[in-house]
């Protein structure tokens, strides 16, 4: 678990280079410390009141677990606390860092357009009023007289990773807020290519290697379940890559290292939700599908007419949806989870579960979501100036430059441009 914990974690620098390097590079930095902006706030969040509401008892319907009961995490500090194979305070900010992680990814949608401020302010509140209940609705098992969520014990929605909790919960918000701050200046006419595939590249395998905390992690215990996870996101990341390049190759001519980085967090996003569910064949199939159907499905902003700057919603919600609605036509009950599903002779039963899962976390994180970018914009403004969103907006929020390549004449006077209003 501490292994475990250490590679989730390792996850946030490598999305923040894996979006720094996708962003034009006047805005790289301001990118990447989205995410680590986010790295932050929701930690602090998660260890005041998020944890408990993810992981407390059930204050009713399965909605929302008690915010006193783990408020602050003191009741954790003692060896024995939770009575498991590990300890619950480790447990605690494990689930911690995929809150982390699952609100960085929503950053991606509003690149080169937010206020940093705006941003870190809604992180804060997003972790509140989205993800932690949507954790408990999905994460949190009932066992010895604890009462946790709808989703996993009413429903018997089986999510090993955070399809839904993850990857749907955070496409939903980043469409929500995408559409609340509106399109980037140029949107449709301008290229805005990435500035860097290096750092593409770079990120996109820091974060296959972090995966296997995210996912073998999720299994709790170095054993022969965690071991079945692991195979089956290493070989979805393997054939997610190759299905969008299939794509791109028979659509565009090239196969792109763009689109390489592309497909595989696609298939990781698509065998996050169904690794403990599936054959090692399943796990390619699972990964090559969501390949294919992510790399048109990101071509939908264009037609539909929302900016989602760098495909959170092409990639993970659609990615997240796909698989978590295949468990219920992939699984296998040889897999870890033991739960078979229409291709296995499972019938219609478990794809019905796993659609009114991904159908009520898609809904709840879209409005609530958009309705928290809605009231931060009206409060404090969420976008920046044109102007500055035009001339790049690193030197006028952080007074800096990614890449000092020739000195400046304005680089003495940096400094007052922290007072400008968009800081």
């Amino acid at each position: 678990m501490l292994i475990a914990s250490a590679l989730v974690l390792l996850m946030a620098p490598g999305l923040a280079l894996f979006y720094g390097g996708m962003v034009r590079s006047k805005s790289v930095l301001n990118m990447m410390m989205m995410t680590f902006g986010a790295l932050a706030v929701v930690l602090v969040v998660w260890t005041v009141v998020g944890y408990s509401l993810a992981f407390g008892d059930d204050l009713g319907a399965g909605l929302v677990g008690d915010p006193r009961q783990f408020a602050g995490l003191g009741q954790l500090l003692e060896p024995d606390a939770g009575g498991g194979t590990y300890p619950v305070i480790l447990f605690a900010l494990f689930q911690g860092l995929f809150a982390v992680i699952t609100g960085a990814l929503v950053s991606g949608a509003i690149a080169d357009r937010a206020r940093f401020g705006a941003w870190l302010v809604f992180v804060a509140v997003w972790t509140v009023l989205v993800y932690a209940p949507v954790a408990h609705w999905v994460f949190d098992f009932d066992a010895d007289g604890h009462v946790g969520g709808w989703l996993a014990n009413r429903v018997g929605l089986v999510d090993f990773a955070g399809g839904t909790a993850v990857e749907v919960c955070s496409g939903a918000s980043a469409l929500a807020l995408a559409l609340v701050l509106g399109k980037r200046v140029g949107f449709g006419r301008d290229p805005m290519r990435p500035h860097n595939l290096t750092l593409v590249m770079l990120g996109a395998g820091l974060l296959w290697f972090g995966w296997f905390g995210f996912n073998a992690g999720s299994a709790l215990a170095a054993d022969h379940r965690a071991a079945v996870v692991f195979v089956a996101t290493l070989l979805a990341g393997a054939s997610g890559t190759l299905g969008w390049l299939l794509v791109e190759r028979l659509r565009d001519g090239h196969a792109t290292s763009l689109g390489a980085a592309s497909g595989m967090v696609a298939g990781l996003v698509a065998i996050t939700p169904s690794c403990g569910s599936l054959s090692p064949l399943g796990a390619l199939a699972m990964g090559a599908a969501a390949g294919v159907v992510c790399a048109f499905a990101v071509g939908l902003k264009y037609r539909l007419g929302y900016d989602d700057s760098l495909d959170v919603v092409g990639v993970h919600l659609v990615g997240g949806v796909v698989g978590t609605l295949g468990i219920g036509l992939l699984a296998t009950a040889s897999a870890p989870t033991g739960v078979d599903g229409l291709l296995y002779g499972g019938g219609l039963t478990q794809l019905g579960k796993q659609a009114i899962g991904v159908g009520a976390v898609l809904v709840y994180a879209f409005v609530v979501s958009g309705m928290i970018g809605w009231v931060v914009d009206r409060l404090m403004g969420f976008r920046v100036d044109e102007e500055h969103e035009v001339s790049g907006i690193d030197l006028v929020v952080h007074a800096e430059a990614a890449y000092d390549l020739q000195a400046s004449p304005g680089a003495r006077s940096a400094g007052s441009i922290l007072n400008r209003s968009d800081a």
